[in-house]
């Protein structure tokens, strides 16, 4: 029988949203393994809206759940709407979506407070024992939430390759363990049925970015 994934989006575009691109490989490698996939995201304004020409904020107002559909090709459901019974597993995918709408990450690193809805799906997930998938900055969502889980958002030491390094020091200030795992890689966490790989907190070709989604999808969907 298909595993029935929810893939919870954030926006769409790396700065404040959805990264795209590791939204698509998601969205690629569950449609491989013939998983049946429902998109979700909060109906709520984004944080705020990025110019990604220029990196600069703007004045624009969006909303999450409409900029999500841009990559759901409009089949995107309001999260508040999600049925946990319905699903095998969950997997958000990164972005500073995740860090500025699915939390306030962005502003206030590990003091943070996660949407209720993204919590509610998190503890929701972890307590049925159903597993969930994360990648790039996502992982914060779960150190957050899941005491002492265990996580990789790529390496620890901050270099031209890794410059997102410092965001383990966060994790094991929040009582988490950080696993150092190359951008092909990812880890598993078999005690909270957690699944993490880095995507672009590393400097790397896209098709490495593209392997590392493929390993955490494909462990994820075998703890469903």
């Amino acid at each position: 029988m298909a595993k029935r994934v929810a893939v919870v989006l954030s926006g769409c575009g790396v700065y404040d949203g959805t990264e795209i691109h590791e939204a698509s490989a998601v969205l690629v490698h569950l449609s491989r393994a013939g998983a049946k996939v429902q998109m979700f995201a909060p109906n709520m304004d984004q944080m705020h809206v990025v110019n990604h020409c220029e990196g600069k904020p703007t004045e624009e107002k969006r909303n999450v759940l409409q900029e999500s559909a841009r990559i759901a090709r409009g089949d995107v459901i309001d999260l508040a709407k999600l049925d946990i019974s319905a699903f095998d597993a969950a997997i958000i995918p990164g972005g500073f979506g995740v860090a500025k709408n699915l939390s306030d990450w962005a502003v206030k690193s590990k003091d943070c407070t996660i949407h209720p809805e993204v919590e509610k799906l998190i503890k929701s997930f972890h307590k049925a024992g159903k597993p969930l998938g994360m990648c790039c900055i996502s992982p914060i969502l779960a150190i957050k939430l899941l005491p002492a889980c265990e996580v990789t958002v790529g390496q620890d030491k901050e270099c031209e390759r890794w410059p997102y390094a410092q965001t383990a020091d966060a994790v094991k200030a929040l009582g988490c363990k950080h696993v150092n795992k190359e951008v092909d890689e990812a880890h598993v966490d078999m005690k909270n049925k957690l699944v993490t790989t880095c995507a672009f907190m590393c400097n790397a070709p896209m098709h490495k970015v593209f392997d590392g989604v493929g390993v955490m999808v494909k462990e994820t969907l075998k703890l469903a």
